[in-house]
């Protein structure tokens, strides 16, 4: 068995409403990297810079919620850090009338299919560690539960050197404040056709598909 470990932090943007009030897309966007001490190491930083009325304010990072410099600041140093990039575009406008009515099937669906191509990629090896952690979000215990269950079966399928999976808070996980602001730099790329903070991490980004195209 490799002794090599990847670490892979999980987000979603956009929500899987259908409504006229929902978004138009939905994505799954993933960072794989050797240590994420070092995607702590930038998110510490950042938020050390702000302003203490900023800080009292914000307990974590998200991309929403700051300006565009801070914006910057965070995808700049993103971007110079050796880790790689996944995201699955889902196209909400093809999605199946029958699809739409089954959210969680579909929230399962797309998360296989961003890891599947993951390890398509070849970046991971089959005989890696791999330990993929996920923002817990608001769900529900039993939702929660049938998601760990069914990534985790489908993962343990497709590699044998040993799968983790956890469900953490983001504000307790920098790792996946990190991986925010790059999920919300790709999303405002397809939602509102702003490519401005795409363009500072797109190098990064190994495989970006849609999904029903």
């Amino acid at each position: 068995m490799s002794n090599a470990k990847h670490y892979i932090f999980l987000d979603e943007s956009g929500d899987l409403g259908f409504s006229e009030r929902s978004s138009k897309w939905f994505l799954f966007t993933l960072v794989v990297i050797d240590d994420p001490r070092k995607l702590e190491k930038i998110i510490k930083k950042v938020r050390k810079s702000l302003k203490k009325k900023y800080k009292r304010i914000f307990s974590e990072l998200h991309a929403y919620h700051c300006d565009d410099i801070i914006r910057t600041r965070v995808l700049r140093a993103l971007s110079c850090i050796d880790i790689s990039v996944v995201t699955t575009v889902l196209n909400k406008e093809k999605v199946y009338v029958d699809l739409q009515n089954q959210k969680n099937y579909l929230y399962n669906f797309t998360a296989n299919i961003i890891l599947d191509r993951l390890i398509n990629t070849k970046i991971i090896d089959g005989n890696t560690q791999i330990s993929l952690v996920v923002d817990k979000k608001d769900t529900k215990k039993n939702l929660r539960e049938n998601f760990i269950s069914y990534i985790t079966e489908a993962m343990k399928e497709r590699i044998s050197g040993g799968f983790e999976m956890s469900l953490s808070a983001s504000h307790d996980e920098k790792g996946l404040q990190a991986v925010d602001f790059i999920s919300w730099a790709i999303f405002r790329k397809y939602e509102r056709g702003d490519f401005k903070f795409y363009e500072i991490i797109k190098d990064k980004i190994i495989d970006e598909r849609l999904l029903f195209p």
